[in-house]
C-alpha cells in the first residue's frame, strides 16, 4: 500500500479569513508523477510568456500553454490567449482533480518553471474572463517550489511548499482578498510544470 498521502488534511483551510486554500499533498505516486512531467515537458505547446506592462512588451523565460474545451481567449497583463483542444494527458488530470475535489474545469494555464531563478511575482487570478470566486486548481510536477499568499489589506502572510505531483485548491473569496506568487529561489535547479484548471465564463 502507497502511503504517500497518509499526513495531510484535505479540509484545512490555510488562509487565516477572506478566502479558502486546501492543500490535498501529492495526487500522484512519484513514478505516476514523473510519468506526467516527462510527457507535460515534450509534448505541450509550450511558448515564453508575454506581457504588455507599462506599454512596453516583455518576453519572460518561463513558458506557458493555454488549453481548454474550446478555442476560449484568455486576456491577462494586456495579452490574449487562444485555448488550443486538451490532449490525452490534460484529459487524464482534469478527470483525477474533478473526481477529487467535486470541482469541474473547462480550461487549463500551465506553467513551465526552467529552474529557481524563474518565478512568479505578487497577483490574484481575478480577470473578468474568469468565474467569480470559483476554484481554481494548481497541480504541480517537478522541483518542490515555496508558494506564497499575502492579503490584500493587512499584508499578512501564509506559505507553504508544493510537492511533486500534488494539489493546492483557491477558492471562494480568494483571488479577491489575497495576492500570491512563486518566489525565486537559487537553491532549485530542476523543472517545475504547473498546472492551473480554471472555469472560463461561457
Amino acid at each position: 500500500m502507497d502511503l504517500f498521502n497518509q499526513t495531510i488534511d484535505q479540509d484545512k483551510n490555510w488562509l487565516p479569513y477572506d478566502g479558502t486554500v486546501n492543500y490535498y499533498g501529492k495526487l500522484l505516486s512519484k513514478t505516476e508523477a514523473g510519468f506526467y512531467l516527462e510527457r507535460l515537458l515534450n509534448t505541450i505547446e509550450w511558448r515564453n510568456d508575454e506581457a504588455v506592462i507599462f506599454g512596453k512588451k516583455i518576453i519572460t523565460k518561463r513558458k506557458v500553454a493555454w488549453y481548454g474545451n474550446k478555442p476560449y481567449e484568455y486576456t491577462y497583463s494586456n495579452t490574449t490567449k487562444r485555448a488550443l483542444p486538451w490532449s490525452k494527458e490534460l484529459i487524464a488530470l482534469k478527470t483525477l482533480i474533478e473526481k477529487e475535489t467535486g470541482e469541474s474545469f473547462n480550461s487549463c494555464l500551465l506553467n513551465l518553471y526552467h529552474n529557481g531563478e524563474e518565478g512568479m511575482a505578487w497577483h490574484s487570478d481575478g480577470e473578468t474572463d474568469l468565474k467569480k470566486d470559483g476554484a481554481i486548481a494548481s497541480l504541480s510536477f517537478g522541483a518542490e517550489r515555496k508558494f506564497a499568499f499575502k492579503h490584500k489589506q493587512t499584508k499578512e502572510k501564509v506559505e507553504l511548499f508544493l510537492e511533486h505531483g500534488s494539489l493546492l485548491i483557491m477558492k471562494d473569496t480568494t483571488q479577491t482578498f489575497w495576492w500570491h506568487r512563486l518566489p525565486p529561489s537559487k537553491k532549485v535547479i530542476k523543472p517545475r510544470v504547473n498546472l492551473t484548471f480554471r472555469t472560463i465564463i461561457e
